[in-house]
């Protein structure tokens, strides 16, 4: 069994208060880890570093670079990481892959991504209260810090929790394809943050670490049973019993 066929592997089904105590063990756990390490690096970031003031000349950088065309892709590309946006499209897939797969404890992984990722990011958001940078911002800012960035960091949990979902499937080319789409959306949505005056570069590091940290604590949180040698898949324990 390797970390990404691990559903695969074993599609036994879980009681549920034991993959309910696996999510405490398994993934909010290390996630206080987590959170540790992003607050850590964000009081650095606004102590002894001196608020990395040198990105602000990143940030206008990018700004000179703006165009009305950009303005408007960048638009889009930035609201894919909305609230809103993320906790929907969250809901239709594991809807949609519960009903497909009958299998719950699978097509909750993404909800548990970014459940673990607002988690973090709000309460790092409200010990660390880092200054949005200062240049023209083109979307308006929400009421929490410019430390980490939620955006980034809820659209990198929710579409590499997708990317691993998606090497379940059984062709090759559509495979390929999920997955470089679901990579390819959170990288956009990082360079519309900075692009549209959002966000500090390193807000940006820090929140996509944040959302890929969620997405593989996510992935990982249900234990699953080597599967027996000469066997591609773990034996469910009503199988076990009748053998």
């Amino acid at each position: 069994m390797t970390f990404l066929t691990r559903y695969t592997d074993d599609r036994s089904s879980p009681a549920l208060g034991s993959a309910l105590r696996d999510l405490v063990v398994r993934a909010t756990a290390p996630a206080i880890v987590v959170w540790l390490a992003v607050v850590g690096l964000g009081l650095l970031i606004k102590g002894p570093f001196g608020g990395l003031n040198s990105e602000d000349t990143i940030s206008r950088d990018v700004q000179r670079t703006r165009t009305p065309v950009w303005d408007t892709v960048t638009m889009v590309w930035s609201h894919i990481g909305n609230t809103e946006i993320v906790i929907g499209v969250c809901v239709l897939v594991v809807g949609v892959l519960w009903w497909r797969t009958r299998q719950w404890w699978l097509a909750v992984v993404p909800a548990v991504a970014i459940a673990l990722q607002a988690t973090i990011f709000v309460i790092a958001a409200a010990v660390v209260g880092r200054p949005r940078p200062h240049v023209h911002h083109l979307d308006p800012a929400p009421p929490t810090s410019s430390y980490p960035s939620g955006h980034v960091g809820a659209s990198t949990a929710l579409y590499l929790s997708f990317a691993l979902l998606a090497q379940r499937v059984e062709h090759t080319w559509l495979r390929r394809l999920v997955t470089t789409a679901c990579l390819l959306i959170p990288v956009l949505v990082a360079w519309a943050r900075l692009y549209r005056g959002m966000h500090h570069l390193s807000d940006i590091l820090i929140g996509a670490a944040n959302g890929v940290a969620c997405a593989l604590l996510a992935w990982g949180y249900l234990r699953r049973r080597v599967a027996p040698l000469g066997n591609t898949a773990a034996r469910r324990p009503s199988d076990a019993a009748s053998a």
